[in-house]
């Protein structure tokens, strides 16, 4: 019994976080898919990052574009900035965590990329130091949250609030509006 309560409750929640995420982001993933749309129309990428889980759905949301997610068509510019090893644990080492998109970013971020941050809880620095960064260099900063949005307000627009305090909710909302973006994006690049 105690099994089934829990299964049925974590279930209950994550319907009612995507019952009020359904009713709260609709202007913002608007905004955010027209500002990839206009970006990859004109030949700029968007620049996925994140930590911990959300490292691994920006790698998973690079993939689906660069890859393919429902339809075999060109390739869509897009990367994640959590990939690369070297360049991780030298900006860790070197320079210090907090830097560890940042410094990617100056380094292969161009003016009309868009820089889309993963972060359930808008306060990491190294997140907000690269927002920082995109916007200095004349990028899109934008972003997934949730709890509030944290420290991002002012700095990520648009950005899309999952109203949750749950990390996990928050995540499982994230990689639908993720998932999303990327059929949406799939249908307007390759329309006739």
């Amino acid at each position: 019994m105690i099994l089934d309560s829990f299964f049925n409750a974590e279930f209950d929640q994550h319907l009612e976080v995507a019952r009020a995420s359904k009713a709260v982001l609709g202007e913002a993933f608007k905004r955010l898919t027209e500002v990839s749309t206009s970006a990859l129309k004109a030949g700029h990428k968007l620049v996925f990052f994140g930590n911990g889980g959300s490292a691994a759905d920006a790698q998973h949301l690079a993939t689906e574009l660069t890859v393919r997610y429902i339809t075999n068509r060109p390739a869509i510019a897009a990367i994640a900035l959590t990939t690369d090893s070297s360049a991780l644990t030298a900006i860790g080492n070197d320079l210090g965590f907090e830097h560890l998109f940042s410094r990617q970013i100056e380094a292969l971020g161009r003016a009309g990329d868009v820089a889309i941050a993963i972060t359930t809880s808008g306060k990491s620095p190294n997140i907000l130091k690269a927002l920082a960064m995109a916007r200095q260099i004349g990028m899109v900063p934008a972003a997934l949250t949730g709890k509030g949005g944290g420290d991002l307000h002012g700095l990520a627009d648009p950005m899309l609030i999952v109203p949750s305090d749950v990390t996990a909710r928050i995540q499982e909302m994230h990689i639908t509006i993720g998932h999303a973006i990327c059929e949406l994006l799939e249908e307007r690049l390759t329309a006739a």
